[in-house]
């Protein structure tokens, strides 16, 4: 068992949008991106998501709605919910 130093993994990389797995848990995957600007509306079939936001401020479009997620704080997306995360300043999320 290690423990993953998040700060460590945000700066093995630079490009944006492309998701990388840190840990495994329950059959689950842990990730990290780096996001800039509006990504695009879509759902998951399967899969909740979590986004939790390590730097910046992240607004989650929903269709009826929009939460603001800030440093420190998280959003669970359920599967099958569409959604359009959008970063309102640099934001690391994971």
């Amino acid at each position: 068992m290690d423990t993953i130093n998040l700060k460590e993994k945000f700066s093995t990389f630079s490009d944006l949008w492309n998701q990388r797995q840190i840990g495994i848990i329950n059959d689950c995957a842990v990730k990290i991106v780096k996001v800039k600007g509006e990504f695009i509306w879509h759902h998951h079939d399967v899969e909740d998501e979590l986004f939790l936001v390590v730097k910046g401020v992240l607004r989650m479009k929903f269709r009826d709605h929009e939460a603001v997620i800030r440093e420190g704080e998280f959003v669970i997306v359920p599967h099958g919910v569409e959604h359009c995360p959008s970063p309102t300043k640099k934001s690391t999320s994971s």
